[in-house]
């Protein structure tokens, strides 16, 4: 709960907020010439435009500016996915939604502020009482205090569409409008049962960064919070209709915008900060390279967490402190060496991902050298077979296995063609083991992490082969559905290390038994 001095801060720090949106939000000579019908033809095109309805009305939020002078520099435009989303709550008027969007992306000031007031200031109304829902009261109740902002002090609003100021305040945790629209706030958890405006009961329910670290925790206070959410919540809507949204991103699998994304009859809009290749999805926010150097500085694990909806959860199999790296010797150095390679049954780049594990051991250590796990075609692994073999043929000999049930003629085909090529043939060998299931077999070898026999290459630390292998590593769990190919590949290497490499560390010595005294 907040405290006097809390509340006294929030306030002015929203009065502060208000005179911002006011100095920021000017008609514009033009707007203020134009004749009435240019105005109503202007006013229709921005009702019916949600990219230019939120350029129009929002500058203060997407107007990039020097941090010094308060300069505008830019105008940052919508991603495309904030456009679509706007466009399918739109035109979904019983709408089940989860947004999954990763920080940054600007999940809370659409869903809170745009793209409510886009559906009020329709030319038919379509939202009349908006229910906003945080962490706690306190937290909704300053997600509120953001559209009240606009309402009240945003003078093109304020021309367009006429006053809007009426009853009640967001630090009360509800106000109505003189349209008489109705906003509420309500924490998590609270009971919403029974929320009506005289016959009127919501029909626009957002809720906004629920699942925090510490509930995610705790399996039962997810499942209990799942059930307020589709129960009390979602029974606030009049039987079922309305909007009903949640927006988030992915921090744990153990949530309840897991659990609410996993709800048949729910629309789920996934978007990621960076595609395939690196580039950012909302390329007019950020570059590349800044979105390089964030995922440097906070790190692999708080990366994939925040900015790609894959939490890198400590597994019922390996633990993220058991991951250690170091600096390898040269290979010359190894008393084996073995590269295992799990293809995947198919072919195309879109499958599953394609894992060759090129692994060392010397004395009681087990070093992981080098590695491939993509999601690409067999061919663009075999080349990458034949490249490793190339690299090292002249220096040492390494040994290259594949299930035997993999073996099959399309992927010998592809060896093939590609030693046709080169000259020669890889020699490639089939692990023909009966082997036990394959989290038993994983789990068989997870001990040799755990006691620090493991060390994977420094050198290739933040390279995105080591890094997807490490994620699926963390990841693997019985019962998941996470891709396997990675430490699939790390058993078979290991199991030929170990077989072909034991240690003798006691040497019996043969001495005289001595004879008791007197004995003959």
């Amino acid at each position: 709960m907040a405290t006097v001095a809390d509340i006294k801060k929030a306030i002015a720090d929203w009065n502060d907020h208000c005179k911002r949106v006011r100095s920021l939000t000017p008609i514009t000579m033009s707007v203020a010439k134009e004749s009435p019908s240019e105005r109503d033809r202007r006013i229709r095109r921005l009702q019916s435009n949600y990219a230019a309805f939120c350029e129009y009305y929002f500058p203060h939020y997407l107007t990039l500016r020097d941090k010094v002078t308060g300069e505008a520099l830019r105008v940052i435009h919508n991603a495309p996915f904030h456009n679509a989303a706007a466009m399918k709550v739109k035109n979904t008027p019983n709408l089940k939604a989860v947004f999954k969007w990763p920080r940054g992306h600007a999940k809370s000031t659409h869903f809170d502020i745009f793209l409510p007031l886009w559906l009020m200031f329709q030319p038919k109304r379509l939202i009349n009482f908006m229910v906003v829902v945080g962490k706690s009261e306190d937290s909704a109740n300053r997600l509120l205090a953001d559209i009240q902002a606009e309402l009240e002090y945003n003078q093109r609003i304020i021309s367009d569409f006429g006053e809007q100021k009426s009853a009640g305040t967001w630090t009360e945790g509800e106000f109505k409008t003189q349209s008489v629209n109705k906003f509420l706030a309500v924490g998590r958890g609270q009971s919403p049962r029974g929320l009506r405006d005289r016959e009127s009961r919501p029909d626009y329910i957002v809720i906004d960064d629920l699942d925090d670290d510490e509930l995610c925790r705790n399996e039962k206070r997810v499942k209990d919070l799942t059930d307020w959410v589709k129960e009390a919540l979602f029974g606030a809507l009049d039987v079922g209709r309305g909007r009903f949204i949640m927006v988030g991103n992915l921090i744990s699998k153990c949530s309840v915008l897991a659990n609410l994304c996993n709800t048949k009859g729910v629309h789920v809009s996934e978007i990621k900060a960076i595609d395939r290749n690196g580039n950012p999805v909302w390329a007019e926010k950020w570059t590349k390279e800044e979105a390089q150097e964030y995922a440097d500085f906070v790190g692999f694990r708080a990366w994939n967490k925040e900015m790609m909806h894959n939490p890198i959860n400590d597994g019922s199999i390996f633990r993220h402190d058991w991951i250690r790296f170091k600096r390898l010797p040269k290979l010359e150095k190894y008393e084996m060496l073995v590269c295992y390679t799990d293809p995947s049954f198919k072919s195309t780049s879109a499958n599953d991902y394609k894992a060759s594990r090129l692994w060392g051991k010397i004395g009681t250590e087990l070093h992981l050298i080098d590695c491939y796990v993509r999601q690409d075609t067999v061919s663009g692994m075999v080349r990458w077979l034949y490249d490793l073999y190339e690299r090292t043929r002249d220096r040492v000999a390494i040994s290259f296995f594949m299930e035997a049930n993999f073996m099959q003629d399309i992927i010998l085909d592809e060896f093939a063609a590609e030693g046709n090529l080169r000259g020669y043939q890889l020699p490639l060998l089939p692990d023909k083991r009966k082997k036990p299931e394959k989290i038993q077999r994983i789990e068989a070898v997870s001990p040799l992490w755990e006691r620090g026999f493991v060390f994977y290459n420094e050198a290739l630390k933040d390279s995105p082969d080591m890094q997807v292998g490490i994620e699926q590593t963390l990841a693997l769990e019985r019962g998941s559905r996470v891709h396997d190919d990675a430490p699939d590949a790390d058993e078979g290497a290991i199991w030929y290390l170990q077989r072909n490499t034991r240690q003798s560390t006691f040497k019996p010595v043969l001495v005289p038994r001595p004879r008791p005294k007197n004995m003959w």
